[in-house]
């Protein structure tokens, strides 16, 4: 059963992580940030504070500083965009953006409708099956936890990181197990998962691929559109699930528990026929304590022993609770082949996180007629 925990009495004190170690961070994330705090109009000295653990990745030019005061960021903020720019002064400067004009979108037809259902039995047959097709595994699971304390429906968000979960994953027989490395580099072994509180998402092993093809779902699935994800040309299906079929479900503090219906899209590969990516948007019932839900899952072949199996590579999940925003990236590490007595590891080199331009839909090219 396909289930999601969101426990968010955390979300009070996210922005008090003085004992959070540095964040790293791109001068365009830092700016994406800034501009969000002002159009929210957050206070300046919490924009401040959260300046204070900030080390950038790359240089901050003075004129960016300039531009963001001009915006409207207040004293203690530029006061402290100053001293990250003179800190990352001797740092590398981000690549520029070439400046070229994007091509024009020819949206070709959809396929026939006898190779739409042909694709989409041949998606449902493997989504049944594919736990069973997996090998047992261990890998690492690199969560990043990030609250908005102001959110806003409809904006991209202010998101300040609180913190960070290294877990380690294995799937043996068909099942999973975390079990906590480390928050924020202070170690958690012998602690379960539920320990860790905050928001939690469970289940991208398989489990909401089965429940959105089983039969007893009776999902509506339809046509959508042609996409492109990681510079592959995809079939894009929309779905939808009544109530009444669900298994999905949202616990919120262990005190409300709902199991409501959802929808969203599917993205297959054109050629293989796999599915890269899976959305997930439940539609909450009024009154509900979490609104707001959205769920993304990529999947991509790692090699496991020689072989190469279609497997989790990023998670998504944000969610709203009144004006309190959350949002967790989840990472995939390190997979290999599962044996009780491997250990794994999480190295400084691991932090680099997934390239932003692989976690979007690109930007559709000009496209011939498939």
């Amino acid at each position: 059963m396909r289930f999601v925990i969101f426990r968010l009495a955390v979300l009070a004190c996210a922005l008090a992580g003085a004992g959070f170690a540095q964040q790293p961070l791109s001068s365009a994330k830092l700016v994406e940030f800034i501009k969000s705090s002002i159009d929210q109009k957050l206070p300046d000295k919490d924009v401040s504070a959260y300046l204070g653990q900030v080390r950038l990745t790359d240089k901050l030019e003075d004129k960016v500083v300039e531009d963001l005061r001009r915006m409207g960021a207040g004293p203690k903020t530029v006061a402290g965009l100053t001293k990250l720019a003179d800190q990352s002064a001797k740092l590398a400067a981000a690549p520029a953006k070439p400046l070229v004009a994007a091509a024009k979108y020819v949206e070709p037809p959809p396929p026939p409708q006898a190779d739409q259902e042909k694709i989409l039995a041949e998606v449902r047959d493997y989504a049944l099956n594919y736990a069973k097709s997996l090998p047992n595994f261990i890998c690492l699971q690199l969560t990043r936890r990030m609250v908005d304390m102001h959110f806003q429906p409809g904006t991209k968000g202010a998101w300040t990181p609180t913190d960070r979960i290294v877990e380690k994953l294995s799937y043996f027989d068909q099942q999973e197990k975390y079990e906590p490395i480390t928050v924020n580099e202070n170690p958690m072994f012998g602690k379960t998962w539920e320990s860790l509180g905050g928001s939690i998402s469970r289940g991208e092993f398989g489990s909401l691929l089965k429940d959105v093809f089983e039969p007893q779902t009776d999902a509506i699935i339809v046509w959508d559109h042609w996409g492109t994800l990681r510079k592959k040309l995809c079939y894009v299906f929309r779905y939808a699930v009544l109530q009444r079929n669900s298994r999905y479900s949202v616990d919120y503090e262990k005190k409300e528990q709902t199991v409501p219906g959802y929808h969203g899209l599917i993205y297959v590969e054109k050629g293989p026929n796999m599915i890269t990516r899976l959305t997930l948007e439940p539609d909450m019932p009024e009154g509900f304590p979490v609104q707001e839900i959205h769920q993304v899952i990529d999947y991509d072949f790692v090699d496991i022993n020689g072989q190469p199996h279609l497997l989790p590579l990023f998670s998504q999940v944000q969610s709203r609770a009144g004006h309190s925003g959350s949002r967790n990236e989840i990472e995939f590490r390190k997979y290999q082949k599962y044996a009780a007595d491997t250990t794994i590891k999480f190295d400084a080199g691991d932090e680099a996180g997934l390239p932003e331009d692989q976690k979007v839909e690109e930007a559709k090219p000009v496209l011939k007629k498939p």
